[in-house]
């Protein structure tokens, strides 16, 4: 049973790198790598081998309702693989970008306390440990967001954790309520029960569609992101939007909404609604910005909505659309914050208006970001051409036309402001010429790998590996008795 060792080893790690590491880091990012290769491994084994099943790991002698259980399927393993994918190329930028920070073994110990935290939402099968865990998570989030040790570092972190501190409790109260109906806190357990109190679904669905939906950024939830996302460093940044965001809000409103509450329509229409305002009004505040960071921390709101706008429309195309462009966003989007994070070290500007032509000093940075540009803005042959126009073709089906609409809208904005971004930040007339530039081999790397997988990753949408990749992630949302009929049967 692989389910342990996904919090076993970030945790034993990020022990590891606190006891072994000297004045330097060597040590750190040695451990940390080498830990974020294993989980990526496990994680991918995980997933190709798990298939239709469920499974589940009771700890020690006790057994559902009276454990701690974790639960392994295709969608928790297919969030497993993007958390350790996107983390081990975050490590991979962090080599040389962080040393210009700082040569602390601190970062790499609360970079593996995330991922401890992330995986263990991902994994957990219990209500209650799906908060501690994370906890977990945004305590080692506050303090990766202000590691700089700059002033707006500092802001950013505390309205951060001032935002999470209310949502932490949300979730609490949601909790306190589901468990007062059921006595119960397996998230399968629950979903036998609760149905049968309608009262306290809808009235605890409710406390927790605002709790998560603040852990995801949807609008009216959304204000820490700006300043958390554009403020902390890139690596950093690059989880936050690729990954945490949909750890902690999107994949635990699915797990709730979808596999614990089955799915109720008025929720569905809320996300359908939310969903479309965070399309539109986060596009329209990120064409305003001049800030590299901060316009794509708006665009990550953004995106947010069509996976929102997915998940709500409910029908099997629009549920795979949002999966596959969670997928997509992740990538894509760690790749541009990995590019803005280049451009601010070199240049030590995030301001769009002072950049210029960097194709001589950034070759490698400017081509990539046009990559993540193309697949951002949903342009063919990149991926996130094919996640949205999914969505956008089943919203029409579903006989939608006006979110559809919104849908092809946020599109065309996204593609408006990107072009500003690389109009001004990447090909502008001032030519930038330095001597000396260097940037890691590792960053290099990370932004090449993204790079390549914004155009691989497209090949997700063809019919025999979508059949492999994306239908059994699917099917675990939709399928709520499924859900529970294995996770109460599930073997040790």
């Amino acid at each position: 049973m692989i389910l342990p060792f996904f919090i076993i080893i970030p945790l034993l790690a990020a022990f590891l790198i606190a006891l072994i590491s000297g004045e330097r880091d060597n040590w750190a990012i040695a451990v940390a790598v080498i830990a974020m290769l294993a989980l990526l491994c496990l994680a991918l084994f995980g997933f190709v081998t798990i298939g239709a099943q469920t499974q589940v790991y009771q700890m020690g002698a006790w057994k559902i309702p009276y454990t701690i259980c974790l639960v392994l399927d295709a969608l928790s393993a297919f969030m497993l693989v993007i958390i350790s994918g996107i983390g081990l190329t975050a490590l991979m930028f962090s080599v040389f970008y962080i040393r210009h920070l700082s040569t602390s073994w601190k970062y790499y110990a609360l970079f593996m306390l995330l991922i401890t935290g992330m995986n263990g939402v991902v994994a957990t099968g219990d209500l209650f440990n799906l908060f501690v865990f994370m906890e977990i998570a945004l305590f080692a989030a506050y303090a990766l967001v202000s590691y700089g040790s700059r002033a707006e570092e500092f802001e950013a972190s505390f309205k951060y954790a001032i935002m999470g501190s209310i949502s932490s409790t949300l979730v609490l109260v949601g909790i306190a309520i589901v468990y007062s109906a059921t006595s119960n806190l397996t998230m399968a357990t629950i979903a036998q029960l609760l149905p049968q109190n309608p009262t306290v679904m809808y009235f605890a669905g409710g406390i927790f569609l605002a709790a998560f939906g603040l852990k995801s950024a949807m609008m009216p939830f959304h204000a820490w992101l700006p300043d958390a996302h554009s403020s902390a460093p890139a690596p950093i940044s690059s989880m936050l939007s690729g990954v945490l965001i949909k750890t902690l809000g999107v994949y635990v409103l699915v797990r709730l909404f979808y596999n614990v509450l089955g799915a109720p329509p008025l929720f569905l229409k809320m996300f359908m609604i939310f969903g479309s305002i965070s399309i539109l009004v986060a596009s329209f505040l990120a064409m305003g910005q001049w800030d590299f960071k901060r316009l794509l921390a708006y665009s990550s709101i953004s995106q947010i909505g069509f996976i929102l706008l997915g998940l709500g429309i409910g029908t099997r195309w629009a549920i795979l659309g949002a999966i596959f462009h969670i997928l997509n966003h992740a990538i894509f989007k760690a790749l541009l914050f990995y590019n803005a994070g280049t451009v601010e070290m070199v240049l030590g500007t995030r301001d769009l208006r002072q950049m210029g032509n960097l194709t001589k000093i950034l070759p490698y940075t400017t081509a990539t970001s046009m990559c993540g540009t193309l697949a951002v803005a949903g342009m063919p042959p990149f991926n996130g051409f094919f996640s949205k126009l999914i969505i956008i073709i089943a919203a029409v089906h579903a006989g939608h036309p006006i979110y559809a609409s919104i849908a092809v809208a946020g599109s065309f904005l996204t593609l408006v402001y990107f072009m500003k971004v690389q109009r001004y930040g990447f090909h502008g007339k001032k030519v930038i010429e330095r001597e000396g530039v260097k940037i890691g081999w590792g960053m290099r790397t990370a932004m090449i790998i993204l790079a390549v997988l914004t155009l691989a990753t497209s090949l997700l949408i063809l019919p025999g590996i979508r059949t492999a990749v994306l239908d059994p992630v699917v099917a675990v949302i939709m399928n709520k008795t499924g859900y529970i009929t294995q996770v109460l049967g599930g073997n040790l």
